[in-house]
């Protein structure tokens, strides 16, 4: 008989805007995980010594979030010696992917209490701050590796995707956020606090009030690539593609910011052990890979390879949180699986309150089953695009 694996809770940290001055740029990635460790120990009065396991994400494992973060964090919060971490790398995928990971060495029976997530810190370390191994151009030009925003982009105009098409979303983003923070709809963010406990922040700092008018007047982000040739590469792999427009600016791509994630995933008989109260339980999860150039289109075959598992079909699922990376690829995801305007990123998305690499995964599914509740629904499903053409998604039920 296969183990279930619960999620027995999902926090976050509120998100920081990613650059010096931010609300979270004194802190340090490791205090950003220590904060939620805390959390999590005095919300369910932990038992430190039966977590098994911490798998964290991060998009960039060098310097401060180097080394093997997790181990580092747990022992600065005082865990006991006896659990263990790991640091994982799956591009934006990475906390979606370690509770993915939780989920299947609980339901294996190899472990029995896990923790999952991820952390990043943009505004103190920055994109690319770990290098790559396509930065060498014979790589680059051989794999035909691009901007991942020139990749937005050419897949807007694969798809007839317009500029006014992209803002009109981001400006829907924004909204159903704002709406979504001044209803009290976020329920598994921790504030920030320093080590006097002051609370540092405790809001997610990026929304913004906005309109087609103002999204209209922003510049394209991702020009200056295609003047590096990134542009050129691109029509090598797509010939049919005349020309690639570029449509995606600051205002409907995702934000660059700080936070982190943390999931608590279990089986039955751990929960019982620390009298903790299960939300949901992992339905099924699902990991593609799809063409690397244009790499944003994995979210629509992660999320039928999922369905698939579990034997459910679109129309049992009541909620979708999809990473809105690019604008153009939540539509892609919206018009090739006919998901209706009401189910899909009720709450707004990363174009409004960020992306921070490594720990996002976690922050959606905390958001799907903060709303699943809130909505007395019962299944959702987290889905992301990654880096090299991954896809990922995950179908969560409440129990």
């Amino acid at each position: 008989m296969t183990t279930e694996a619960y999620i027995y809770d999902a926090i976050r940290t509120p998100r920081g805007k990613g650059k010096q001055g931010g609300g979270l740029y004194e802190v340090k990635p490791v205090d950003l995980v220590v904060n939620l460790l805390d959390a999590m120990k005095a919300r369910h009065d932990l038992d430190t010594s039966k977590v098994e396991d911490m798998l964290l994400a991060t998009g960039e494992p060098i310097n401060e979030q180097g080394m093997d973060i997790a181990k580092v964090a747990l022992v600065y919060a005082d865990w006991s010696d006896a659990t263990t971490g790991a640091q994982l790398h799956r591009y934006c995928a990475g906390a979606l992917d370690a509770v993915n990971l939780a989920a299947a060495k609980v339901k294996a029976g190899f472990e029995d209490l896990v923790l999952a997530g991820g952390v990043e810190s943009m505004s103190r370390l920055g994109i690319g701050a770990s290098g790559s191994a396509s930065g060498d151009p014979w790589v680059a030009f051989h794999s035909y590796s691009i901007s991942q925003g020139i990749g937005a982009d050419l897949l807007a105009s694969l798809d007839g995707v317009t500029r006014e098409d992209v803002d009109r979303y981001a400006a829907q983003s924004q909204a159903r956020a704002a709406s979504a923070r001044d209803n009290g709809h976020f329920k598994s963010i921790v504030p920030v606090k320093d080590m006097n406990g002051v609370t540092v922040l405790g809001h997610d700092e990026l929304i913004r009030e906005t309109s087609m008018e103002a999204l209209a007047k922003l510049n394209p982000s991702f020009k200056m690539f295609g003047d590096f040739g990134h542009v050129d590469l691109a029509k090598f792999k797509y010939p049919q593609v005349e020309n690639i427009d570029y449509i995606h600016t600051p205002g409907n791509s995702s934000g660059i910011v700080d936070g982190a994630s943390l999931v608590l995933v279990g089986s039955e008989q751990a929960g019982k052990e620390q009298d903790l109260t299960p939300r949901a339980r992992v339905v099924s999860v699902a990991l593609v890979g799809t063409e690397p150039t244009i790499m944003l289109t994995g979210p629509v075959p992660a999320a039928e390879k999922a369905l698939k598992k579990a034997g459910l079909t679109m129309d049992d699922i009541d909620l979708f949180e999809l990473n809105e990376a690019f604008a153009s690829v939540v539509l892609r995801f919206q018009r090739e699986l006919n998901v209706p305007d009401e189910k899909l990123n009720v709450n707004g998305g990363a174009i409004a309150m960020g992306h921070p690499i490594g720990a996002t995964g976690g922050m959606i599914l905390g958001t799907l089953l903060d709303e699943l509740e809130r909505r007395n629904l019962k299944r959702g499903m987290a889905c992301m695009c990654a880096g090299g053409g991954i896809g990922i998604a995950t179908i969560i039920e409440r129990v």
